[in-house]
């Protein structure tokens, strides 16, 4: 199903508003587009609604700049155009680009056509837009409209492309712009097997600021498949050495995860628990009455839940079932909540799921339990930091994946934390370790602030 855009068809020429300047391009659409071009971000020259629907006003924007991708939008909800990295003229010629391609999208998925007549591939037309090859023209004839002729130098479905409706609502031209990566890490790390072991020590000696508890319990909470059974195999397999798979994880539409689980990792197989215990949930999904309910997250928070219980996404639990605490201690309650998510979904995320986070966490910080962000898959999301993980905090597109989440979740960005978990791997990596024991130790500071909270609570309460 195609996405619906709303929008009105401008002719002539108006003066332009900074404000109105605004990308018609999602982010999510952009960043779909980028992936195809390499580490690039697009910039907005021409936006006809703003500066007319004629060849005269395109060119002025556009002439002389490249690459550039052009984009269409229609009534019918089509987002459709094309790439070149051919800078556009008037000289009336065909230009040569092997390079150049048309793209429409289905939903969030790109449909690609590459050039079949790289020599043919780009026309330079004074009187319309966007000219690829003699296929496709956005703005024709200085008119709001689009030319369609599938074949000729490029082959596409028009019922794919456009729905046949050749009246365009907006047209758009972006530059197409490289993007540096930070010369120095923007958080500074130590990529060294030293550093793996000096904070494997310290998590090892780790006591809780509450001396009356031996291990800090941590829930994770995220969407289906964003990697919360993984993160605990992640941390399972440095302490033992190997990577290994205890808790349920992969890939599936529906949560593997059905009951409450919590997992104590052993330093070495016969080795003394870590004092941390890591509570596996559930995933959340976007419908009501699936996934996990909101109330059974509350209800683990305050320490209600028992161990390896039975989630049921219709109903949340109640005080008579079965092994509900009705007195939990300090001990079974949740002293950090982490929010396990996708980087590669962060900008697709539904409406639905985005709400329900939102209110989970609004919940939780009435509770006064900190919270933190786990962003998982960082090398699928960015091919820069694919090639070297220590790339992470150099990558100028994880930092705005993390700047993206911590303002859709309401969270600082020091309390976004990016990991890549054991997925493929048969052997362990130092450097993914380091962003692993990076997470734990995030994690036991933020645990130490909130026993710290309840002390200073607690004493003001014994003041007065």
């Amino acid at each position: 199903m195609k996405r619906k855009f709303q929008g009105a068809r401008t002719s002539g020429t108006s003066a332009e508003q900074p404000s109105s300047m605004n990308p018609r391009l999602t982010r999510s659409q952009q960043r779909t587009i980028c992936s195809q071009l390499g580490h690039v971000k697009l910039q907005l020259l021409y936006k006809a609604s703003i500066h007319g629907f004629t060849g005269a006003a395109f060119h002025q924007r556009c002439d002389n700049r490249s690459p550039t991708v052009s984009v269409g939008y229609n009534a019918s909800g089509f987002v459709f155009g094309g790439y070149t990295k051919q800078p556009f003229s008037q000289s009336g010629q065909y230009v040569y680009d092997d390079q150049a391609f048309l793209f429409t999208f289905n939903g969030e998925n790109l449909l690609k056509y590459p050039v079949t007549g790289p020599e043919y591939a780009i026309k330079m037309v004074g009187n319309s837009g966007p000219y690829f090859g003699e296929a496709l023209v956005l703005v024709y004839g200085n008119q709001s409209v689009v030319h369609s002729n599938t074949g000729n130098y490029y082959n596409f479905s028009a019922t794919d492309m456009h729905g046949n409706d050749l009246q365009l609502t907006e047209c758009e031209v972006y530059q197409v712009e490289e993007t540096p990566e930070f010369e120095k890490p923007w958080r500074p790390m130590v990529w060294e097997s030293e550093k793996r072991t000096e904070m494997m020590n310290s998590l090892k000696s780790y006591c809780p600021a509450d001396h009356s508890l031996s291990q800090i319990r941590v829930l994770l909470i995220g969407p289906v498949g964003a990697g919360k059974s993984s993160f605990f195999n992640s941390l399972n397999s440095l302490f033992r050495g190997h990577v290994t798979n205890q808790a349920i994880a992969g890939s599936c539409a529906t949560s593997l995860t059905t009951q409450f689980r919590t997992y104590s990792v052993k330093s070495g197989r016969e080795g003394k628990p870590l004092p941390i215990i890591l509570c596996d949930t559930m995933g959340l999904e976007e419908n009501t009455g699936a996934g996990l309910d909101v109330d059974d997250i509350i209800s683990i928070v305050k320490g209600h839940l028992p161990n390896c219980y039975q989630f049921n996404p219709t109903a949340p639990l109640h005080s008579e079932a079965y092994g509900y605490n009705k007195s939990p201690e300090l001990k079974d309650k949740i002293h950090c909540v982490v929010y396990v998510i996708d980087a590669c979904k962060i900008s697709i995320m539904a409406t639905k799921l985005e709400e329900k986070l939102a209110a989970i966490r609004r919940k939780i910080n009435s509770m006064g339990v900190p919270q933190l962000v786990l962003m998982t898959k960082v090398d699928e999301a960015c091919p820069f930091v694919a090639q070297d993980i220590k790339n992470i905090y150099k990558s100028s597109y994880i930092k705005e994946m993390m700047q993206d989440i911590s303002a859709r979740l309401g969270v600082p960005l020091s309390c976004v934390v990016p990991v890549k978990n054991y997925c493929e791997e048969l052997e362990l990596d130092v450097n993914c370790d380091i962003l692993l024991l990076t997470a734990i130790t995030q994690m036991l500071r933020s645990a130490d602030s909130y026993f710290d909270d309840l002390s200073d609570r607690f004493n003001y309460v014994e003041m007065k």
